[in-house]
């Protein structure tokens, strides 16, 4: 037998013996994902078992090495929760949740051991399309790109929706969204709503297309050019191609 010590508590254990092996019959908790023990040798792919090496001697910083590779040997010092420690894991965290962002089981480790997590892809490649769309073209400057957290966000300015969904349809990548459902029409970006609106239905065939926000900015910019617009009714575009088709005929 040895003497080791793990976390400033001395133990003695047989000399050699795996260090993961120790830390589960301890019931001392670190985490883990490629160690096996009934593999003759580690993987130490995951990295997330890291621990910190102690020389013994006051003032001399400690080396982060894997848990993993380790075995038990006279004089070994173990700290498995330092500074060193949480970084080399947060390390090796993100570097796991760049290829697999959307695994329950990196974010519930990670969360278990309080490690940060840098967040994960959304879709959204910061093109600024929607954004300008929206301010240009548009008019109604329902959107913004501000930082957050250090990343570039495109987020909603309240209030300015008016439901149009241009900026769904010019996005390149999809992220932004709409649904029309029950007569309301949601937009949303991730998983934040950029909008919400009722839908006004089509006097001709009864379906919903546009917002009432919609169409009365599509009129009071019209106003703006014709002072003398005629009263708008409520066409579908559809509705809208048949009536003057008809009108032209007669």
């Amino acid at each position: 037998m040895i003497r080791i010590t793990i976390n400033g508590q001395d133990m003695e254990v047989e000399d050699q013996t795996p260090l993961m092996k120790i830390f589960r019959e301890e019931g001392i908790s670190i985490p883990s994902l490629c160690y096996h023990p009934a593999l003759p040798h580690p993987i130490a792919s995951c990295r997330l078992c890291a621990v910190e090496l102690l020389s013994g001697e006051a003032g001399i910083p400690g080396k982060v090495t894997l848990a993993c590779t380790l075995k038990a040997h006279p004089g070994l010092i173990v700290e498995t929760d330092t500074e060193a420690v949480r970084e080399a894991r947060t390390k090796a965290m993100n570097h796991l949740l760049s290829m697999a962002p959307q695994s329950d089981t990196l974010l519930q480790l990670a969360e278990r051991f309080g490690l940060q997590t840098t967040p994960p892809p959304d879709g959204c490649i910061r093109c600024r399309l929607c954004v300008q769309i929206c301010k240009e073209i548009v008019g109604a400057a329902a959107l913004r790109m501000i930082r957050i957290n250090d990343r570039m966000l495109v987020v909603p300015i309240p209030g300015n929706c008016i439901g149009c969904g241009t900026c769904a349809n010019i996005c390149p990548t999809k992220v932004i969204r709409v649904e029309d459902r029950d007569s309301v029409r949601t937009i949303s970006i991730r998983d934040e709503i950029i909008g919400r609106h009722p839908l006004l239905r089509c006097e001709g065939c009864g379906a919903s297309f546009a917002t009432p926000r919609f169409l009365d900015h599509v009129h009071n910019r019209a106003t703006d050019h014709h002072p003398d617009v005629k009263e708008q009714h409520q066409y579908c575009p559809s509705c809208a191609k048949l009536i003057r088709r008809a009108i032209r005929a007669l």
